[in-house]
């Protein structure tokens, strides 16, 4: 905790800068004084940014001396070390600080061939997060997360490693599942949890952000990751449909009301509406990234499809929709023609179906199929970042390292009576996600 208040102290400065205003029909002046503010340099910040690696401490690649004054950690250390302990909140935030801050650390992390060191640690926390889990504590993991999957040989080394068994995992059997499938599966119960319950359009997006980054990518997506993907779309669509139709309502409301006043609920479900648009078109996004560059290698996603093909039916004409959707039904009607024609007395069972996708997956040469921008999403800090950091991190010291400060004399964040009155209202959750404002999903076209 002591390097996380370190790193993420910034001292405010102000400057005065003096203006002369005179006037044309006086003689006399007057002196204008503007204030500016701006933080000084945080010289641990700029040191752990800065630090290498002790591996290459002797040379850098082209073999000559890299002299400099530059903290010397053993990478392999500091990783490990980490693994062990992100079920700390502190130690996520000393992650994401690495990887935010630290190229070095950052690129040392995607070449390594055991990621499930720091990844299942995570996934773990994301799976059992409640409300005793800090709700920043899973923004951070679920931004380390993010970071992660811009780099394609990542999302590409995801779904090579194989995991025997996930002993957490409750819900369902997962036997040599691979880690790419339990991320996706992590991620889509996140957003299922979170459309339930808390309603947090940020969380929801940085979920959808990763799986779009990993989705070009899949390789051999399990069948529970793909059926999950699927009725994540569904239950979306649920949602959309039930706020289309509420929409329509409320306007036509208005409409019969003489009045013609509208409360303000209206603009509150169209602006809910269009969030559930973006999402419903971000998962659809996702189906296509994996149909349009990775089919061949996903048969599952393909029998997921096929075997609730109905759910998509509804969005074929949608102005909003329907040209993903008709890469869908270009994909549904090339394995559909080549199984009525293939059909006989016997039924099909669920092997037999697979093996004839993947049989037919090989001549899949993708005609027909409308190629869309690829998405690539990625993290970016705000400008003043310790707007958010510095409280956050003075909150953890305050809570784990027994200091004994006067809670009542503490200005940056809410004392602790403060913050219980604000769950027992049901505002606790509110107030931490306003404090995220700092924190920016940019797409990159």
């Amino acid at each position: 905790h002591v390097l996380l208040i370190l790193t993420n102290y910034h001292k405010s400065i102000l400057s005065d800068e003096s203006m002369t205003d005179k006037s044309d029909d006086s003689a006399t002046s007057e002196s204008v004084s503007k204030v500016h503010a701006f933080s000084s340099a945080n010289t641990f910040s700029k040191a752990l940014a800065n630090a290498r690696d002790v591996e290459f401490d002797r040379s850098d690649v082209e073999g000559n001396a890299n002299p400099g004054p530059h903290v010397r950690i053993p990478f392999a250390t500091l990783f490990d070390t980490l693994g062990m302990g992100l079920a700390d909140e502190g130690a996520v935030l000393l992650l994401y600080s690495l990887l935010q801050g630290n190229s070095d650390f950052k690129e040392y992390v995607l070449v390594r061939t055991d990621l499930d060191t720091m990844l299942m640690p995570i996934l773990e926390t994301l799976y059992n997060a409640s409300k005793r889990t800090s709700s920043n504590q899973i923004y951070m993991m679920l931004i380390v997360l993010l970071i992660l999957s811009q780099d394609s040989s990542f999302n590409s080394s995801v779904h090579k490693m194989i995991l025997p068994s996930v002993p957490w995992y409750k819900e369902h059997l997962l036997h040599q599942t691979s880690l790419g499938s339990l991320m996706v599966i992590i991620l889509i119960r996140t957003v299922q949890h979170n459309l339930s319950k808390l309603r947090d359009v940020y969380l929801q997006t940085t979920c959808l952000a990763t799986l779009a980054n990993m989705a070009p990518h899949a390789h051999h997506l399990s069948a529970y990751a793909s059926q999950r993907l699927v009725s994540l779309f569904y239950m979306l669509s649920r949602k959309y449909n039930k706020l289309s139709d509420l929409t329509g309502d409320k306007l036509q409301s208005i409409k019969i009301n003489l009045s013609g006043e509208d409360d303000g609920v209206s603009e509150d479900l169209a602006a809910e509406l269009q969030i559930f648009t973006d999402f419903l078109r971000l998962v659809l996004d996702i189906l296509n990234a994996i149909l349009t560059y990775a089919l061949p290698r996903n048969p599952e996603i393909v029998y997921a499809i096929m075997h609730r093909q109905e759910v998509f039916e509804p969005f074929k004409n949608h102005p909003r929709f329907h040209e993903l959707v008709e890469n869908i039904y270009t994909v549904l009607d090339f394995f559909n023609s080549r199984m009525d024609s293939q059909r006989s007395d016997r039924e099909w069972s669920v092997q037999k179906v697979l093996q004839f996708i993947i049989n037919n997956c090989r001549s899949w040469r993708g005609e027909g199929m409308k190629m869309f921008t690829q998405l690539h999403f990625s993290y970016e800090q705000e400008s003043h970042p310790e707007e958010f950091f510095i409280p956050y991190v003075w909150q953890l010291a305050f809570s784990r390292c027994g200091f004994t400060f006067n809670p009542e004399a503490i200005n940056l964040f809410p004392a602790p009576h403060q913050v219980e009155k604000q769950i027992e209202e049901g505002r606790g959750e509110e107030v931490e996600r306003k404090e995220l404002s700092e924190k920016r999903i940019v797409f990159d076209p």
